[in-house]
């Protein structure tokens, strides 16, 4: 069971959900900021992952799973700062994504570190946010 929870952002067009799913496992690297290397830094094997596709959808698409505790980003210039990766891997998609204005208006969400802290790409969530999300993503979608 996760002892720490996280929220991962990512472009759907550099590197989607769907694309960790197909590829079954990732390293997140590229990682350049130091509030947020220092997140990255924070996770250990296990901790729970919520991908949130930034730009287009903004939403959380799918629950993720820290395979392993960081370790020094191999895309870094090695004469360079000091900059941290880890690899993770999908538990499942969300149902229905949860949109960032729907996570915004939430009681219990819109108190969340992106919205303190929106040009953090790794950011840490409470497990009571984590779960919230996890369970509006359950719902079926609205036509």
């Amino acid at each position: 069971m996760a002892t720490a929870y996280f929220l991962i952002k990512s472009e759907p067009t550099a590197y989607s959900f769907d694309q960790l799913v197909a590829d079954g496992k990732t390293a997140w690297t590229g990682v350049r900021n130091f509030a947020a290397r220092n997140t990255l830094r924070a996770m250990k094997k296990g901790d729970g992952v919520l991908f949130y596709h930034s730009s287009e959808g903004k939403a959380v698409v799918g629950v993720a799973r820290v395979v392993g505790d960081a370790y020094a980003d191999p895309t870094q210039d090695p004469e360079g700062e000091d900059w941290s990766a880890v690899d993770i891997e999908p538990v499942r998609a969300l149902k229905t994504p949860v949109t960032l204005d729907e996570m915004r208006a939430h009681p219990v969400l819109g108190k969340m570190v992106i919205f303190k802290q929106t040009r953090l790409s790794v950011v840490a969530v409470t497990k009571e946010e984590f779960d919230t999300v996890v369970e509006l993503g359950k719902k079926k979608p609205t036509t």
